[in-house]
């Protein structure tokens, strides 16, 4: 099945640009374009994509605001993976806890930010972990969140979502684990349910927040 996408950015030469790497796919489709985070509930509701490409920094509406509001205000949000200049940028950690997938450097290579935008629609692996690991690092200090309290994971569910911080997939966890994938995918489940999160990045980013992993391992 094709991944559908909706690409948003002020940038018309950006957006010309994904546009000619995303359609170049052939499980890939652009569904349409925005220029602004104002944007982005009208053309979700009518197009239904299964990614949203979003710029983090917009004149208006900027990223962050328009991925609360598309997880806070939507029964089935589609994934949102933010698109910005810098790596190591605040607005880019606050779209993460805001409910985006991933994130994706402006000066990705072509085969980059298709992989990407395959990595987020399956939503069964972590994004670019060690870059994740460097902006908790860099904004969020330890013990800064709380979700996991009360969580009361299993010892098992705890030893999912430590393996999910590093990055594996469900495939991977399962060969470690020596379990099958579907019994992988319960567990991951159960943490989200039980953490109130949406997916794995959010899951991953409490687990720094809360102590814990650590950014240093």
């Amino acid at each position: 099945m094709s991944i559908g996408v909706l690409i948003v950015d002020d940038d018309e030469l950006i957006r010309v640009g994904l546009r000619a790497i995303i359609d170049a796919q052939p499980d890939l489709t652009v569904l349409g374009e925005g220029a602004d985070g104002a944007e982005v509930p009208p053309l979700v509701a009518r197009l239904r994509p299964d990614v949203v490409l979003m710029d983090v920094r917009m004149p208006a509406i900027d990223g962050i605001q328009a991925t609360r509001h598309l997880v806070t205000t939507s029964a089935t949000p589609p994934r949102v993976l933010v698109i910005t200049t810098f790596e190591n940028d605040e607005y880019v950690y606050e779209a993460l806890r805001a409910g985006a997938s991933g994130f994706l450097l402006k000066r990705a290579r072509p085969t980059e930010v298709v992989e990407a935008i395959r990595v987020v629609a399956r939503g069964e692996s972590l994004l670019f972990p060690a870059a994740v690991r460097r902006l908790v690092a860099a904004h969020a200090p330890a013990g800064s969140g709380d979700r996991l309290r009360g969580a009361r994971l299993t010892d098992r569910e705890a030893e999912v979502l430590r393996l999910m911080t590093t990055g594996r997939s469900n495939q991977e966890i399962a060969g470690e684990l020596v379990v099958g994938v579907e019994t992988v995918k319960t567990h991951v489940g159960n943490v989200l349910m039980k953490l109130g999160v949406r997916d794995r990045t959010q899951a991953v980013i409490a687990a720094y927040e809360s102590g814990f992993v650590t950014p240093a391992g």
